[in-house]
């Protein structure tokens, strides 16, 4: 918020086009697909990436109509595989974006890359382009694990790409896949000890699931149990702490200040645009919600079910729900809405830490967010 122009004013008080506003702009293409990955994404054999961003750039004159008053705080290019995009038409959409609205000294530019996609410039590309972010997709410190997860990069490529990132960007992150297949704790540990020290802003950490739909469930594999993950999560948690990165939502850990302020905006609530194929956005217009999807389309949200996601989303930070906040981006009472009865279940439990202003999940509670998230609700 350092960037806001009254430091006094809190989110819920500042005026709608001074409050954090995002967009996301959605590549959704790759050069191969992951088997653990659910997300909508495209392995094409030839790709027509300008006529692909024009259309971008005309949905985000589309969408400045409904906003034109809004200040930009972030820009995230993800996917898919955004480091696929040409660095130019990168900075020709941030350069759109900058010409339809008022954009933030502060922003936030953050893009997602692979190390399968650096041609020996590509991140120093990427800064001129605009890039003042840059989240790293390694996924695994070990080749046999990179081959079973499917990844098309070496870990030496990954070394590589790890040095150069560090050495372009100041604030930078890496994505990492634990709870794989045989995977030991020790093995994690190892692991964990290595991804700290290689001196990242921001770490996320991701637990792998088999999700419906994917290669791996065709191919009937097994995620490890619960009884086997949970000790891995809290060792993460524990001595990414120790190490200067305390955890601040379910799968993310930072050092101080290096928060990403874009996915904020989704635990958060606050507003953002979602460009491109299968990317979603949440608007606020006169008091009113929405849900944007492609394309062009806007649903208009209910008060319970704006509630609804602002439950599921802001328990997965850590500092939790600001009741508050909750009842201005809703127009409802978090109390009113929630059982009291399985609050005091959860809180007597040690799950919850719930107080007039807020409620938050303890370290325990994070390990069954699923569970207290499902029987909250009235």
């Amino acid at each position: 918020m350092s960037d806001l122009p009254n430091k006094s004013l809190t989110p819920a008080t500042l005026p709608q086009e001074c409050r954090p506003f995002g967009i996301y702009i959605h590549w959704p293409y790759c050069r191969s697909k992951c088997p653990y990955c659910d997300f909508f994404s495209q392995v094409p054999r030839h790709l027509d990436q300008e006529a692909i961003i024009n259309s971008y750039l005309a949905d985000l004159d589309y969408y400045h109509n409904l906003t034109p008053e809004r200040l930009v705080s972030s820009i995230f290019f993800g996917g898919g595989t955004p480091s696929l995009l040409k660095p130019s038409l990168i900075e020709a959409v941030i350069n759109h974006i900058s010409r339809l609205w008022h954009v933030s000294p502060k922003v936030e530019i953050s893009l997602e890359a692979n190390p399968n996609t650096d041609n020996g410039t590509l991140f120093t590309d990427l800064k001129h382009a605009g890039i003042n972010r840059l989240s790293l997709g390694v996924q695994a410190l070990n080749d046999s694990d990179l081959k079973f997860l499917g990844r098309t990069h070496s870990l030496s490529q990954a070394l590589n790409s790890i040095d150069k990132v560090l050495n372009t960007f100041t604030n930078h992150s890496m994505d990492l896949i634990y709870a794989r297949p045989r995977q030991t704790l020790s093995d994690w540990q190892a692991e964990l000890a290595q991804a700290a020290s290689f001196g990242f802003k921001h770490l996320s950490l991701y637990q792998l699931t088999i999700e419906d739909g994917t290669v791996f469930a065709r191919k009937g594999i097994q995620a490890l149990s619960d009884d086997e993950a949970a000790p891995m999560y809290t060792y993460t948690c524990d001595y990414l702490h120790q190490h200067g990165y305390p955890r601040y939502e379910i799968s993310n850990f930072a050092q101080p200040a290096y928060h990403s302020r874009h996915n904020l905006l989704y635990w958060q609530g606050d507003d953002y645009l979602g460009i491109g194929p299968s990317a979603h956005g949440r608007l606020s217009i006169n008091g009113r919600f929405f849900a944007l999807t492609h394309h062009l389309r806007q649903e208009e949200l209910t008060p319970f079910e704006r509630a609804e996601e602002l439950l599921i989303m802001g328990l997965r930070l850590t500092e939790g729900i600001n009741k508050n906040y909750f009842a201005e981006r809703c127009g409802l009472n978090f109390d009113d809405l929630c059982n009291p009865q399985k609050i005091s279940e959860f809180t007597t439990l040690g799950l919850l830490i719930n107080n007039p202003d807020s409620i938050r999940l303890t370290d325990s509670g994070f390990l069954v967010m699923n569970k207290i998230i499902e029987e909250l609700f009235l």
